[in-house]
């Protein structure tokens, strides 16, 4: 893995892992048109943690409430042998752990057949691209709603976590799913991208853990060189500036955006399916 290299895929992966435009997508692209190789998977999966620590970073005083209210909340059911939610902050530990579950499952149920399709012809990616670029395109166009926190269901969780499930297909992305199925049940803009960002935190900690043991496992190149170091740096730095122009453009009703890209990629991807 060369420093060049090494910038290129750092930044990449803190645009396309937050903007929604699939990053797992793009990668598919980049290895099959223009060589560009991730390196060994150990620093795929450090490019990977990058990311999550940008989500820390942006939302780093509501991550500690809610940690701090989680435990004050599972502290109080044990001494009063009562299960309650008091407050915002409580019930987001909650939906988030809920919205995790469905994630999980489709995840290690379906693995193998989701790592299939990163090998396979593009066909189905180009496909996934313009699906996704409908989703946004559908969520952006329904009417306005305003479900807060204090409003949202385990339901919710249930049915957002299984789109982010849903979004290890390569060329869905997981941002981008997340947020219009919190917009489709209901939440307002700031909400859905806030829960989505958060519900990637479980998912993306859990995935890297699991994704380093098995490089370990399989004694796989693992050196913190210098182009590993800038190349998590650079994921961070960009993921950070990625959400931060999300949240603006999602506040300005100007998600469908990213759908005519999508759209255009798509299509092209699938045009080029059929000369590989």
């Amino acid at each position: 893995m060369t420093l060049i290299q090494a910038i290129i895929l750092g930044v990449f992966q803190g645009i396309a892992e937050f903007l929604p435009i699939s990053s797992s997508g793009h990668l598919v692209i980049l290895q099959n048109i223009f060589g560009i190789k991730e390196g060994n998977l150990f620093f795929a999966e450090m490019l990977h943690f990058g990311t999550l620590l940008s989500i820390v970073i942006v939302y780093f005083n509501d991550i500690i409430k809610i940690i701090v209210e989680f435990i004050k909340m599972i502290k109080n059911w044990i001494i009063d042998r009562r299960f309650k939610i008091r407050n915002d902050y409580q019930k987001l530990g909650v939906l988030i752990i809920v919205g995790s579950i469905p994630t999980a499952i489709i995840g290690l149920a379906f693995e193998d057949f989701f790592e299939k399709l990163y090998s396979s012809s593009m066909l189905p990616i180009g496909i996934a691209f313009i699906v996704t670029g409908l989703l946004l395109w559908v969520a952006n166009k329904r009417s306005y709603e305003n479900k807060r926190v204090k409003n949202m269901t385990f339901i919710d969780g249930l049915i957002i976590g299984t789109f982010q499930g849903i979004a290890i297909i390569p060329g869905i992305s997981r941002s981008g799913s997340t947020i219009v199925g919190g917009l489709l049940r209901g939440l307002n803009r700031s909400l859905a991208t806030e829960f989505s960002f958060l519900l990637a935190l479980p998912a993306t900690f859990g995935a890297g853990v699991l994704g380093i043991r098995e490089v370990l496992k399989k004694d796989s190149q693992v050196a913190f060189t210098i182009p590993l170091l800038v190349g998590v740096l650079l994921s961070t730095i960009v993921g950070v500036l990625a959400i931060k122009i999300l949240i603006k453009m999602l506040k300005k009703d100007k998600l469908h955006y990213f759908s005519y890209y999508l759209w255009v990629v798509g299509l092209i991807t699938i045009v080029l399916s059929f000369f590989k």
